[in-house]
């Protein structure tokens, strides 16, 4: 039974930041780190306490809200009873990396909590990420092996949190499972797009060290359908195994087609977050790509604009302006978006409260370049203008351009699908309307064998919309080779394939 007047008797409460001109000098993750197993700024008992406020409803729309399906309520309870063993078990028992979620999922169970009606939501995502980090403190994430092997081969395309998450799951079915990287570490996005200190990259080393004590093999720098010396055919693998799984994301960033855009200072996002991870990691001391000094423009509003913006900070910009084309967010529900609907308001990451300066119903015009001297070719400014939504259109408000100063640009508009060069192409899978790779309702590609997970398949999104994806795909995978399978199946697809 849950405690029924916890969140009468308490307020939502978060652990503290590091403090702004303190964090901006490192890479560390914003929050103090755990020290011998408690967290001297948020004690346990805190965490207690913001579990507690959990009423376990009759209708837990967080559970709905929640594409891993997570038993939100039975494992807040276990919580606020300080059963952190158990707690472990129910969250493992529907997602496989709570460490990753719990620090980078938006957390849409909480927009659809019950006490989100007054805009204070339970703390779900903070305390899941006690739960895991507690259960690593304690020594109870043990491989799990299984008990018996099939001797079926499976290869998952792709290392990021979908293709990681069917592979556990495959490996713990019994198949032998090789996972395909054409980085030179295994992690995708978690990896090279994820700023260090959003989630240092030890939180996925060790889960890693699991799946390989588990029995996964991961192979990197092999680009599955590449033309390369020492890249994997197509043809190859379908010798080789007997289904495939392609979690290779949506790799394919947003440009923006302004004129001027040919000009040099110009970087898609993902051009330039896997260089500041190198340089957080200390295995690179000057990147190619560097905002140190520089007047940086970023255009895009999201999360990977915000995970550009902190980059920048930390490198020494010398100004940063993020941009956005929407009006500004309220700064509550609007009507139009009501409880448990995912709210649609301002939100302030911490990279935001680090600096920089947001302009929204801002377009981009044109990039404008120095004409002369040494910098000629490079991009100095941006001429931008207001715009209004007029009969469902973006129309631009006249007599409001103006320039913005930019040494550097970075493009993070998001993705429009996935590669289709090398390995689509050549295991002749349908693609559809949105670039996306065509799957059915048992997750598999227009391919007999070849099945479908995460962004590759569904489009840009959420990292617990992939690992819950990649969970799927390997219960269809699993039915496929065996005819049957026990592990769990939690979502459809939200594509089908016309056959």
């Amino acid at each position: 039974m849950a405690d029924t007047t916890g969140f009468l008797k308490f307020d939502r409460e978060l652990p503290p930041r590091r403090p702004v001109e303190v964090r901006i000098r490192d890479w560390k993750d914003v929050y103090v780190a755990r020290q011998n197993g408690e967290d001297p700024l948020f004690p346990t008992a805190e965490v207690r306490k913001q579990a507690a406020r959990c009423m376990d409803c009759g209708i837990p729309f967080c559970h709905h809200a929640c594409p891993v399906a997570n038993l939100i309520p039975e494992w807040n309870d276990l919580a606020r009873r300080d059963d952190w063993h158990d707690a472990i078990e129910r969250l493992h028992s529907t997602n496989n990396f709570p460490e990753f979620t719990g620090k980078l999922c938006p957390a849409p169970c909480e927009g659809s909590c019950v006490l989100n009606l007054q805009e204070a939501p339970v703390t779900i995502k903070q305390i899941e990420w006690e739960i895991i980090d507690r259960a690593y403190d304690e020594g109870w994430v043990e491989p799990q092996t299984p008990t018996e092997r099939t001797g079926r081969k499976v290869a998952v395309v792709g290392s990021g949190p979908a293709g990681l998450a069917a592979a556990q799951q495959l490996t713990r079915a019994g198949h032998d499972v090789t996972v395909y990287e054409r980085a030179d570490r295994i992690g995708g996005l978690l990896r090279y797009g994820i700023p260090e200190f959003k989630m240092e990259k030890a939180v996925l080393d060790r889960r890693l060290d699991q799946m390989r004590a588990e029995g996964t093999r991961f192979v990197t720098g092999v680009d599955v359908g590449g033309s390369k010396d020492g890249d994997l055919s197509a043809e190859q693998l379908r010798a080789d195994f007997e289904a495939v799984v392609l979690a290779g994301g949506a790799t394919v960033g947003r440009d923006l087609p302004a004129p001027g855009r040919d000009l040099t200072g110009i970087h898609l996002a993902m051009e330039y977050l896997p260089y500041g991870n190198l340089q957080a990691l200390g295995e690179l001391d000057d990147p190619p790509i560097n905002a140190r000094g520089q007047h940086v423009v970023i255009i895009g509003g999201g999360d990977t604009g915000a995970d550009c913006l902190g980059t920048a900070h930390r490198q020494g910009a010398a100004s940063v302006t993020q941009l956005e084309i929407m009006p500004t967010p309220p700064d509550r529900r609007a009507e139009t978006n009501p409880w448990p609907t995912y709210p649609m308001i301002m939100r302030v990451s911490s990279a935001h409260e680090e600096g920089g300066e947001r302009l929204y119903s801002v377009n981009t015009e044109r990039f404008l370049g120095h004409e002369e001297g040494p910098a000629h070719g490079r991009v100095r400014a941006l001429l931008l203008h207001e715009v209004e939504m007029v009969e469902g259109r973006f129309t631009k408000i006249e007599g409001t351009e103006r320039e913005v100063p930019a040494d550097l640009v970075f493009l993070a508009m998001g993705f429009t699908g996935a590669q289709r060069e090398g390995l689509i192409d050549a295991l002749g899978v349908q693609v559809d309307g949105r670039g996306n790779v065509a799957r059915d309702e048992q997750f598999m590609s227009t391919e007999p064998g070849v099945f479908v997970a995460g962004d590759i398949g569904r489009g840009q999104s959420l990292i617990v919309w992939a690992i819950a994806e990649g969970r799927a795909a390997a219960a269809a995978a699993d039915t496929f080779l065996t005819g049957g399978s026990d592990l769990p199946r939690p979502v459809a697809p939200t594509a089908v394939a016309l056959r």
